[in-house]
């Protein structure tokens, strides 16, 4: 059983405050760096938060006056709540922070744009397809997106409330699979009610995937190929990948991250900006997993 704990803060927080936590996983993975000496604040959508702290160390190793970056890498919904009230509550802890650079999914950049709160925003990298995430040993048998038909395999979604852009690619790659193979993947159409043999994430599944599969409440989680990558890198011995159909396959949706100025980015935003769209990072991204925009994977 999860506590649900009530606010404790002294001043009871705005109205349109989002709140931020997730009971079943340290709430503070996503959250990175010392906001008081930071000179540089960024929001970005979490399924790449790999390759960004890399990139990002690499940016204050060249600039060392920058003193801190600090970045959350949450899904869009959250950081997007939190540039336009201004604050992110996590659990009691207010954060008054302002970002100098968004990066997120183009959709939610444009839509950023249009509301005022950014300017122009440039395509940084894109998904390689989506891709099985098991235990390590595959004690299931799972070989591709058939098994996922089977009653026997409990299946980790992401939330198509809490994280939609997620959801959405991973379910669009499934149902154009399903399609062309005749699969049935009814649990598809359960949303937002849960079938008996789906586990939908709460709010942040790129903790959330893993945990699962390491509780044994699932067999298997659709993810991002970087996501597994990760994954199976930093927990050999806990998990391994599985490919859903071949990474080439149309069927796979593909996701563009976008990256731009939150007003004019401050003494650092303009500066981060041209060094995110440098090649050292380009392949930076090519190591964990992701294609540099404009590039063939």
């Amino acid at each position: 059983m999860q506590l649900n704990w009530p606010y404790e803060g002294a001043a009871l927080p705005e109205a349109n405050a989002q709140r931020f936590s997730q009971p079943a996983s340290n709430i503070c993975l996503d959250f990175h760096g010392d906001p008081r000496t930071a000179q540089l604040v960024v929001f970005s959508d979490g399924n790449h938060h790999m390759a960004l702290a890399e990139v990002l160390a690499l940016f204050r190793s060249r600039n060392p006056q920058v003193g801190d970056v600090f970045y959350a890498t949450t899904p869009p919904r959250v950081i997007v709540a939190a540039l336009q009230s201004g604050a992110l509550l996590l659990g009691n802890l207010r954060l008054s922070v302002k970002p100098h650079v968004f990066i997120g999914p183009a959709a939610v950049l444009e839509s950023l744009r249009q509301g005022g709160y950014v300017g122009a925003h440039s395509a940084l990298v894109k998904s390689r397809g989506n891709v099985l995430l098991v235990r390590k040993g595959n004690p299931k048998r799972i070989c591709g997106a058939a098994d996922l038909a089977r009653g026997d395999v409990r299946i980790f979604l992401s939330n198509p409330s809490t994280e939609a852009a997620s959801y959405e690619v991973y379910s669009g790659t499934l149902r154009r699979i399903a399609a062309r193979c005749g699969l049935d993947f009814n649990f598809l159409e359960a949303v937002p009610d849960p079938s008996p043999r789906i586990v939908y994430g709460d709010c942040i599944h790129h903790r959330e995937a893993p945990q699962c599969l390491a509780d044994d409440r699932a067999d298997v989680a659709v993810v991002y190929h970087h996501l597994a990558l990760r994954y199976a890198r930093i927990f050999p011995d806990c998990f391994e990948m599985v490919a859903l159909t071949a990474p080439e396959d149309p069927d796979q949706v593909i996701s563009t991250v976008h990256i731009g100025l939150v007003g004019d980015g401050g003494e650092w935003g303009a500066p981060l900006l041209a060094f995110m769209l440098d090649s050292d990072v380009a392949e930076a991204y090519r190591r964990h997993g992701l294609t540099p925009a404009g590039a063939t994977a």
